[in-house]
C-alpha cells in the first residue's frame, strides 16, 4: 500500500503530488494543496466526455452534541438555498440548463456536495458548488422553509418501517450517542434549531481546511485547480492568513463496550422488520477485507448461507442479507429482513444457529471462493464510473490517509484465507448482539438474540 506518500498536511501549500501514477488503467491521481489548507484531488479518466466533482466536508452527524443535533443535514439543505452571488432559482437553474445530475447528501463522519456534469461545463460546476460552500447566507425565511422540509423527510422515514428499523437499529447499538442519533434529527431536535446554531456548525465545519474538492473523469489537474482557487478564494485567503493546515483522516476514540439490547417499535404493519447484530469493525482494521468475505459468505447474495436457508429452504422471508458499517473507531455487522409477524421468531431462530455456526466453524473453502470472487466483483465493478471513482479519492483523504491502487486492494482480498474468515467471524459474531424489531408486537415482547 502507498505509505510512503507525504500526507496533506505535510505537503507544502500550492504544490502537487503524484497519488497513483496511473497504473489502474486510468490517469494519474495528482493531489494538490492550496494555501490554507484546501484539497485538490482529481483523476483522469479516458474515453468518457463527463467529470464527477464532490466537495466534501470532514463533519457528520456523529460530530454535533445534543444543542447542534439535526444541524449537519439541515445544513446541507440551507447551502442550496442562495448565496450572496445567487439566488436559489439562479443555482438550480443554472445545474439545470447544462443537465447536470447534483445533488448532496449527508453521512455519519462526512458530507458531500456532489455534480456530474459534461466535461466542458466543469468551470460552470466548480464555481457553483465552491459558491454554495463558502457564500451562503441561511436567509431566516428559508431556515423556516426548508424547517418543515425536514420535518416531511423525517415522517417519509417514519413512513417507510424498513428503513426506519435501520435507524432504530443503530440507537440500540451505539445508545444516546451521537453514533446513535439518526441523521435527519428528530421533530424535537430540528424543532428547536435555530439559524444561529446553524450558521454557527457552518462556520465551525466548512473551513478550507476540512474540505476536499475530488474530481474525476475527462479533466486536466492544473485547470481544475485553477477554478477550485478562484471559486474558493473568499474562504482561502483568511485561512491562509491564519497559517491552517488540512485537516488529518478522522482518528476514532475507543468506542463504547459492546452490549446486548432488544428495542421494539410497536406498529400495526403487514410485515415485521428486524435488524440484528453487533459491533464491526473500524473502517481501517486490516481485517476488513476478511470480514467482507465473511459478509458475502453468511448474506451477501442469493448463494449465501442465510438466503439459502430463510429463504430457498424454508420460505420464511422474501428478502435477507447481511450488512457491515465502519467508523473512525468502530463499526457493525448485521442482518436485516422483513416477514410475516407470525414468523418472526422462526427467521430468528435460523439467523442465531446460522450466526453461531459460521462462529463456531468458520466457512466452507467453496464458500471463501466465492466470497472473495463476490467481493473483488463488486469492488472493481463499482469504480467503473467517474462518480465513484470520485468518491473514493475523498474517501481517501478523509476517512484512509492512503489512496492504495485497485491492484493492492484485489491482491488484499485475495489473500484473504479460511484462518482469517474463521478468526474474525469467532471475533465477530460472538460479540454480544442486539436487536431492533418493528411490527405489531408489545413493546416488551421477548425476542431470543
Amino acid at each position: 500500500m502507498v505509505h510512503d506518500k507525504p500526507t496533506a498536511a505535510e505537503q507544502p501549500p500550492g504544490s502537487t503530488l503524484t497519488l497513483l501514477d496511473g497504473a489502474d488503467g486510468a490517469g494519474p491521481v495528482l493531489r494538490t494543496v492550496l494555501p490554507g489548507g484546501l484539497r485538490v484531488v482529481t483523476e483522469f479518466l479516458p474515453g468518457v466526455r463527463s467529470a464527477a466533482l464532490g466537495v466534501w466536508a470532514a463533519v457528520g452527524s456523529r460530530d454535533e452534541d445534543a444543542v447542534h443535533a439535526g444541524s449537519t443535514h439541515f445544513l446541507e439543505h440551507l447551502l442550496f438555498k442562495g448565496t450572496r452571488r445567487r439566488t436559489a432559482m439562479e443555482i438550480a437553474s443554472l445545474m439545470d440548463a447544462v443537465g447536470a445530475e447534483h445533488n448532496a447528501f449527508t453521512g455519519k463522519e462526512y458530507t458531500c456536495y456532489y455534480a456530474r456534469v459534461l466535461d466542458a461545463d466543469l468551470p460552470l460546476a466548480v464555481d457553483v458548488l465552491g459558491d454554495m460552500l463558502t457564500g451562503s447566507v441561511l436567509e431566516p425565511r428559508e431556515v423556516e422553509a426548508e424547517r418543515e422540509v425536514i420535518l416531511e423527510e423525517i415522517a417519509m422515514v417514519d413512513d417507510e418501517p424498513g428503513d426506519l428499523v435501520h435507524d432504530l437499529f443503530a440507537e440500540t447499538l451505539f445508545g444516546d450517542s451521537p453514533l446513535g442519533w439518526p441523521i435527519l434529527g428528530t421533530p424535537e431536535t430540528i424543532g428547536r434549531l435555530g439559524r444561529d446554531r446553524i450558521m454557527e456548525h457552518y462556520r465551525a465545519r466548512y473551513r478550507p481546511a476540512d474540505l476536499v474538492v475530488a474530481v474525476a473523469g475527462n479533466v486536466e489537474h492544473d485547470a481544475v485547480v485553477d477554478q477550485v482557487r478562484a471559486a474558493f478564494a473568499p474562504a482561502l485567503g483568511a485561512a491562509e492568513a491564519a497559517g491552517a493546515l488540512p485537516c488529518g483522516p478522522r482518528l476514532g476514540t475507543e468506542p463504547d463496550p459492546a452490549r446486548t439490547a432488544v428495542q421494539v417499535r410497536s406498529r400495526t404493519t403487514e410485515q415485521a422488520h428486524l435488524v440484528l447484530g453487533g459491533t464491526g469493525l473500524a473502517r481501517t482494521d486490516d481485517r476488513r477485507f476478511a470480514l467482507g468475505v465473511l459478509n458475502a459468505a453468511l448474506g451477501g447474495g442469493m448463494s449465501s448461507r442465510l438466503f439459502q436457508e430463510v429463504r430457498e429452504k424454508r420460505g420464511l422471508a422474501y428478502s435477507i442479507y447481511s450488512f457491515t458499517s465502519g467508523y473512525a473507531d468502530t463499526g457493525s455487522f448485521a442482518v436485516a429482513t422483513d416477514c410475516q409477524p407470525a414468523k418472526i421468531d422462526d427467521v430468528l431462530a435460523v439467523c442465531l444457529d446460522q450466526i453461531g455456526d459460521v462462529a463456531a466453524h468458520g466457512i466452507t473453502e467453496e464458500e471463501l471462493v466465492r466470497g472473495k470472487g463476490q467481493v473483488r466483483g463488486s469492488f472493481v465493478l463499482g469504480l467503473e464510473d467517474p462518480q465513484s471513482r470520485m468518491s473514493r479519492l475523498a474517501k481517501s483523504e478523509l476517512v484512509y490517509g492512503t489512496l492504495p491502487s485497485v491492484g493492492e486492494l484485489l491482491g488484499r482480498i485475495d489473500a484473504v484465507s479460511a484462518d482469517d474468515v474463521r478468526a474474525i467471524a469467532a471475533d465477530v459474531l460472538a460479540r454480544p448482539r442486539s436487536l431492533a424489531v418493528i411490527g405489531p408486537y408489545h413493546a416488551d415482547r421477548e425476542f431470543a438474540v
